[in-house]
């Protein structure tokens, strides 16, 4: 059976997050509906990664196996045709070899996190940044961030409900930057842990405001205990933008 790598765009607001559910609609029920919808068939899709609830994507990974041989382009164009009601966009479609996996082949996952400080509410970017109404210190969140790079038992910022079998992950890259308004942070690492990124964004948003020295922020990774952790910053601001093979 052909197997197609699909790189897909979506606004997580309105779905119950990538993964199906029995209820709710996903992001990936309603790629597999859409694909159904033109193949005439009931295809299941793997992605690279589970995004959360309100979590977005520019970049997610997934691929899907069909019985007939269709051209990469005709998928990404059908499949797009299908999904006009949903904040959902296959951006390319390509055949792959069939040993390739969305989800274990992958080799690095880039998140992307936007803060927006300012003391207006948010209009155009509602639901797709975290308002924060007070000025955070980019530079201090950046240089306490570097604490996380390396190997490090992750259980502080690690989700009590976490399915992973260790704690332990290898952090590449942390960086917190500034565009006017807007705190970007950026970090990349083979594998995340079940809220990760969002736990370690909350704990930084602690350190913008004065409330965490870079110490206080180091400590917390040590005691590998999740009471160490501040809270968990909200899912509109994640981003999954890229994936690695």
């Amino acid at each position: 059976m052909p197997r197609y790598k699909l790189t897909i765009e979506y606004d997580g607001t309105a779905f119950v997050g990538w993964q199906r559910q029995e209820h709710d609609m996903s992001v990936q029920q309603a790629i597999e509906e859409a694909l159904a919808a033109f193949t005439g068939e009931t295809p299941g899709i793997r992605g690279a990664g589970r995004t959360d609830a309100g979590v977005h994507a520019t970049g997610q990974v997934a691929h899907v196996d069909l019985s007939r041989d269709w051209e990469a382009d005709k998928i990404r164009e059908a499949t797009n045709a299908h999904l006009r009601q949903h904040a959902v966009a296959i951006v390319t479609s390509e055949k792959v070899a069939d040993d390739f996996d969305a989800r274990f082949s992958a080799r690095k996952r880039h998140y992307l996190y936007r803060i927006i400080d300012r003391r207006a509410p948010l209009a155009l970017e509602r639901h797709r940044a975290w308002h924060v109404r007070h000025r955070l210190d980019a530079d201090a969140m950046h240089a306490a961030a570097q604490c996380f790079l390396g190997k490090h038992d992750f259980t502080t910022f690690r989700a009590s409900q976490c399915q992973a079998k260790s704690p332990v992950k290898t952090l590449d890259a942390f960086s917190v930057s500034r565009e006017g308004d807007v705190i970007n942070l950026r970090c990349s690492a083979r594998s995340f842990l079940h809220n990760q990124v969002r736990s370690m964004v909350g704990s930084l948003k602690l350190v913008g405001e004065g409330k965490w020295s870079a110490q206080d922020l180091a400590d917390a990774l040590a005691a590998a205990d999740r009471t160490a952790c501040g809270p968990v910053c909200p899912p509109d601001g994640l981003y999954l933008t890229q994936v690695d093979y």
